[in-house]
């Protein structure tokens, strides 16, 4: 088996700068144009490739192959003559020698245009690119360039955005003058990055196919979904207004608080109203019911009463809104006087009936689930001794 173990030169550099006639062929011949190329040009990256290919060929005929070592360039007139040069060289080499097989050493992106006209005489088992140490990170930027604009998704991600903001900022900087120019476009691309960045496409489409099944399922998660949708606006809606009822002289920290204890418990809610069209469309199903589906309600009830009750905590200690008063009332003979609730007080009843709610939603799934999976098996088990 023997194999042809070939350095391609386009540029005819090697004829250029020693005058010799390609093809350069045999083991000497090529290590005496080393020599040449290097006294001619020391910095020419052609010379690593001749040494690349010496070293190849001396790998080879280690391991006991027949190894032809040659050196091939095409013209400096045009592309298409310096292809065809090099394409009538090979024929002689495949004519004379009748390799089996080729190892290519390029220096370049411009050599590798040779390789399919290698590859249409002889089999190509390997091709190498030789990259000089010092020039490394240019060529490894070249090629990320090469890619990157091969790319035709980040094309449209990079080139796209920046292209229409050289188009508008100075259409901007017209109109409305430099810095607010500026600044708008600053604020497109942020949100744009931000888009981007957190993969809003991706949740978009994601959330599109899951209402298209939903619709098509009959779901009625769907309906529960809008109505959530509609007491979410309302609780935000609610907070704006008792954020508008406050002072002016009211801070940040009160009307932030204000917000959230006027708007939480539509929100939750909202929570709960779309927990419970999830746990219904669970029921409908034949599959066994999960058992986070159950505890759901549960949970979302229990937050929205523990953030109320901080929120409350902090309104009424700053006097923004006034106690809880429980009225006299008797149950037969137990007799019940008026009390009126301290911020702490108040802050604890809603914590424990959060605590309370949440230990009833877990003790009512683990009745309503049943024995666990693991529990029955042990139960089914026979006893081993």
């Amino acid at each position: 088996m023997t194999t042809l173990v070939v350095c391609l030169d386009r540029n005819d550099d090697v004829g250029r700068k020693t005058g010799l006639a390609t093809p350069v062929v045999g083991w000497e011949a090529v290590r005496a144009l080393v020599t040449d190329v290097g006294l001619a040009d020391p910095e020419d990256s052609g010379v690593n490739s001749l040494l690349e290919t010496l070293r190849v060929a001396q790998q080879l005929r280690d391991e006991n192959e027949d190894v032809v070592v040659a050196v091939v360039s095409g013209e400096r007139e045009s592309i298409v003559s310096a292809d065809r040069a090099v394409a009538g060289q090979l024929d002689e080499l495949v004519a004379e020698y009748a390799p089996d097989s080729a190892v290519v050493v390029i220096d370049g992106a411009d050599d590798e245009q040779l390789v399919p006209i290698v590859e249409s005489r002889i089999p190509v088992d390997s091709v190498d690119r030789v990259v000089v140490r010092q020039a490394r990170d240019i060529e490894s930027t070249y090629y990320l360039l090469k890619q990157f604009l091969g790319d035709a998704e980040l094309r449209q991600t990079i080139l796209v955005p920046l292209g229409l903001t050289l188009l508008v900022f100075p259409i901007l900087s017209t109109v409305v003058g430099p810095a607010e120019g500026a600044a708008a476009i600053t604020t497109v691309i942020g949100l744009f990055l931000l888009y981007k960045g957190f993969n809003v496409d991706d949740l978009l489409t994601a959330l599109t196919i899951k209402v298209r099944d939903s619709l098509y399922a009959g779901q009625i998660s769907v309906v529960t979904y809008v109505v959530a949708g509609g007491l979410t606006l309302m609780g935000l809606f609610a907070g704006a207004l008792g954020v508008s009822a406050l002072e002016e002289s009211s801070g940040v920290l009160i009307p932030a608080v204000q917000f959230a204890f006027d708007s939480i418990p539509w929100i939750a809610a909202a929570a709960l109203v779309a927990s419970a069209g999830r746990l219904l469309d669970e029921l409908i199903r034949d599959e066994p019911l999960r058992r986070s589906f159950l505890n759901l309600p549960f949970i979302v009830v229990s937050v929205g009463l523990v953030l109320h009750g901080f929120a409350a905590y902090f309104l009424q200690q700053q006097g923004v809104i006034d106690p809880v008063t429980i009225p006299a009332f008797s149950i037969g003979l137990i007799q019940v006087s008026e009390f009126t609730a301290s911020a702490g007080e108040r802050l604890a009843g809603y914590v424990g009936t959060a605590f309370v709610l949440s230990i009833v939603g877990v003790r009512l799934t683990s009745y309503l689930r049943g024995p666990s999976i693991e529990d029955a098996e042990l139960t089914e088990r026979p006893d081993s001794e």
